[in-house]
């Protein structure tokens, strides 16, 4: 009989989480944690609030907290300078509000622009400068989604703002090879946690249209989403940069069911 025990590929190296509070973030948390990383997780809520998740992230390996809200940028500066070292940063935190098209309202919009496509930017670039600096050879890490190609009905606001994420990555990814840093994206399906598990939970529709698009069969869950995200991180993908890493069990492949 043989026990199998986590890879520590990650031992030593340092990585910034946004959006570590929710269950994607606090997933991915984990997972680097148990391989090894020293996890900083940054979120916008106090840290009480998510003592229960910092402390199972704690109890798995090293970590620490920051209370932080992305689209603050000299938040963002600072939370970051004090990441030593900062290998990689993960760009999470996001938000969707679902809308028909026609009843998006500009506040919805900006909204999305502004937590999901601003917010990475300032993750991205705050962290590609301290890397730059420090003559690291780090990784920037956006969480993109399937629907950043593939238009999904009534969320064209995270649609578009995925979308943008996608060519973020890929235009820093062409800027940045130079200094040795890699850009790369993973893009999760319809995952059983966070945003979509709550709208699958409160919108009919939505729970009509994700229970027939899989082609797998079945959602997928914080923890693969994380394992991907581990997988960018480790030593095997260092040849990976541009790259959008799809993980959605094929529901990209699909026709939506109406």
């Amino acid at each position: 009989m043989t026990t199998e025990t986590q890879p520590q590929d990650l031992a030593g190296i340092g990585v910034a989480v946004t959006g570590a509070a929710g269950d994607l973030g606090g997933a991915m948390s984990l997972e680097l944690a148990r391989r090894g990383a020293h996890v900083t997780m940054l979120d916008r809520v106090p840290e009480a609030e998510a003592s229960e998740r910092i402390a199972a992230v704690r109890g798995a390996g090293s970590c620490s907290y920051r209370q932080v809200d992305v689209t603050e940028r000299a938040a963002v500066d600072a939370a970051l300078a004090e990441v030593e070292p900062l290998d990689v940063a993960i760009g999470n935190a996001g938000i969707v509000d679902a809308a028909p098209f026609l009843e998006v309202s500009q506040a919805q919009w900006q909204a999305h622009l502004d937590v999901n496509v601003t917010g990475c930017f300032n993750i991205g670039q705050a962290a590609a400068r301290l890397m730059v600096e420090r003559e690291t050879r780090g990784q920037v890490i956006f969480t993109g989604s399937w629907v950043g190609e593939i238009p999904w009905p009534e969320i064209s606001a995270y649609t578009v703002s995925k979308a943008g994420v996608r060519m973020l990555a890929r235009a820093m990814a062409r800027e940045l090879a130079g200094h040795g840093i890699r850009v790369n994206v993973v893009a999760p399906g319809i995952v059983m946690a966070g945003m979509a598990r709550r709208q699958y939970e409160t919108d009919p529709d939505y729970a009509r249209r994700a229970s027939v698009v899989i082609p797998l069969g079945e959602f997928g869950t914080a923890e693969q989403i994380a394992k991907a995200t581990a997988f960018l991180c480790s030593p095997d993908a260092d040849y990976m940069t541009g790259s959008v890493l799809l993980v959605d069990g094929g529901a990209s492949l699909f026709q939506f069911a109406e």
